[in-house]
């Protein structure tokens, strides 16, 4: 337990008011109600192996629900089972009815089909959620930029973990001149990272299942691959690839890639790339690179998302300091940090009083006045002081 989360802990003074009581002691606060910092020490191994963003997951004792994904290994939970405490649950399955009535919150990574299926699920029991959805992430490039440097860092967050990030790019807008100097930028970036030959590459990962190998590989047929577009099932490899000349009715366009797919999408002003993103669904991260900061502030401005990078990456996500989370139709719900520790406690109200001076509550008992009503008037403005004199 570090400082930190031992002081997330600790009732949080909320200053005071004459108002709630007419004493001349009065202390307010908010008790993260039913935490208890010791179970830090048995989550912090489980934790890290489930991937679970932080510890303000496991801090607050709310029975929450964190679910891997259905990949995960089956020996990660049952060999990590005695490490998790009381109240929570460990599952690589959709929880059945009676384990809903038992969490009093669930966090869910995934789509938002699955999002709406968790809603419905939990609705039932008022069970409030925590939804991690993805999306398609956009990514700007303005024509004020350089090409390389943008290319680098395109190609690391796209095709880190063969792509398969919530908050991987999904596509690239441009102008045509940008997308003409991006291209070669963008194969020069993919061999240095994983050499002439990706295939052999130990630094790309492979697709994790058949099932997402045969969909990314019917993606491939978008548009015009102009980079990569090799594939292997024996060995579910997909090369990394950049698509241009995309129709926004196309399938890669339609649904999140999760691949190493790159779709860029021409565009012939900022106005219109802003009316792009915003026609769509809300995303989980969006981008923008450009050397003029009034560029990146529009977008941020203009346009709502999850999470938002300036010439950067998904570097966001990695700061205990931001919040992390989706907006519609990307989720809703945020941790990282402190942040966690709100998300998954309940912010106890409560107020301590004094059990004397009885006479001064007169004021506000019937019969009523209006000179009791001036003194109630008063009271209720605000006072920033740790106790109220009457």
């Amino acid at each position: 337990m570090n400082r930190a989360t031992t002081h997330f802990c600790q009732p949080q003074s909320c200053g005071s008011s004459i108002w709630p009581s007419f004493t001349c002691v009065l202390s307010l606060a908010v008790h993260p109600r039913d935490s208890d910092p010791l179970q830090a020490r048995q989550m912090r191994n489980w934790v890290q192996v489930m991937k679970v963003p932080t510890l303000g997951h496991s801090l607050p004792r709310t029975g929450s629900a964190p679910k891997p994904s259905e990949r995960v290994d089956p020996e990660v939970p049952s060999h990590h089972a005695s490490q998790t405490p009381p109240g929570f649950v460990t599952r690589l399955k959709f929880p059945q009815e009676t384990q809903w009535q038992r969490q009093r919150e669930a966090a869910w990574p995934g789509s938002p089909c699955v999002g709406k299926i968790v809603m419905a699920a939990a609705a039932k029991h008022l069970t409030p959620v925590t939804l991690e959805l993805g999306g398609k992430n956009p990514c700007y490039v303005d024509d004020d930029c350089d090409p390389q440097t943008v290319a680098n860092r395109v190609a690391w967050f796209r095709y880190f973990n063969a792509g398969q990030t919530c908050v991987a790019p999904d596509y690239v807008l441009c102008s045509p001149e940008t997308r003409e100097r991006l291209l070669p930028a963008l194969q020069n970036a993919i061999a240095r990272f994983y050499g002439d030959d990706p295939q052999r590459s130990p630094n790309l990962g492979h697709i994790i299942s058949q099932k997402h190998f045969k969909r990314l590989q019917g993606l491939l047929g978008c548009g015009r691959v102009a980079i990569g577009g090799q594939s292997d099932e024996s060995e579910r490899y997909i090369a990394p690839t950049v698509l241009v000349d995309v129709q926004e009715t196309e399938p890669v366009m339609q649904e999140e890639i999760f691949g190493p797919i790159l779709p860029l999408v021409s565009v012939r002003s900022l106005d219109e790339a802003i009316d792009f993103i915003n026609r769509r669904e809300k995303p989980l991260a969006l981008y923008a690179f450009s050397n003029s900061s009034q560029v990146v502030q529009r977008v941020l401005a203009q346009t709502s998302s999850g999470g938002f990078c300036g010439n950067d990456g998904f570097m966001h996500m990695t700061l205990a300091s931001l919040p992390f989370g989706g907006v519609g139709n990307s989720g809703m719900g945020r941790y990282h940090g402190k942040f966690s520790f709100d998300t998954f406690s309940h912010h106890r109200a409560c107020l301590l009083r004094s059990p004397g001076m009885e006479k001064i509550n007169d004021l506000r008992y019937p019969p009523y006045s209006l000179r009791n009503l001036r003194v109630l008037l008063v009271a209720m403005e605000e006072r920033r002081c740790s106790c109220t004199l009457l």
